[in-house]
Parts: C-alpha cells; structure tokens; sequence
C-alpha cells in the first residue's frame, strides 16, 4: 500500500508564507511526478503545480511567481513553498504522485488526505 501523508498547513494572514511538505511512503517501486491540487469550497479541485523525478516543473499561472514546488528523491517528499499568500488561496490542498508499485505495473495516481489552508486577516 501507499500512504502520502501532507503537513504543514494552517491560518496565515494575507502576504504571509506557508510550507507545505508531503511524503510518501508504502511498498513500491518507484515514483514519477508529484504534485499539488487544491479545492475551494464549492468549486472544483485544480492543479496548483507538479515537478517530475527529473526535476521539470509546472505551475498555475495564479501561483506562478508566488509558489515554488521541490521534491528530495531520497526521501520521497514533495514541498509546496507559498509566498506572497493571497485570500484566493484559500483551500484544502492535497498531494498527488504518480507510483508504480511494481517495475511490471503501470502508474497510478495516489492522492494524500488533504490540509487546509486559510489566507485571512
């Protein structure tokens, strides 16, 4: 089985910094991209940004500039850096990886339980 399991979430005020960290962990074989999602109440989950095992990474362009993903390999632990944190930032933030659990199966998405993320004043 794989467990990822995010931290690292809480109330910031507008402008603040949050770091968020997931890692994963279980029996498997390897894992591909990772990222972040996040869902706002009442709309639908959205890509925040992704980074590939080689290190390639892909953002929203409501958080370019503003987040920085990272990953250590070595630790199977993918990071979400938030800065300049907006109230439209708000939302439950989850991790993805994409794991092959055997070197004969296929990827597949595994997703963590989500932490919540509040901008106010």
């Amino acid at each position: 089985q794989v467990q990822l399991v995010e931290s690292g979430g809480g109330l910031v005020q507008p402008g603040g910094s949050l770091r968020l960290s997931c890692a994963g962990s279980g029996r498997f074989f390897s894992i591909n991209a990772m990222g972040w999602y996040r869902q706002a109440p009442g709309k639908q989950r959205e890509l925040v940004a992704t980074i590939t095992s080689g290190g390639s990474t892909m953002y929203a362009d409501s958080v370019k500039g503003r987040f920085t993903i990272s990953r250590d390999n070595t630790k199977n632990t993918v990071y979400l850096q938030m800065n300049s944190l907006k109230a439209e930032d708000t939302a439950v933030y989850y991790c993805n990886a994409r794991v092959r659990r055997l070197a004969t199966m296929p990827f597949s998405d595994y997703w963590g339980q989500g932490t919540q993320v509040t901008v106010s004043s």
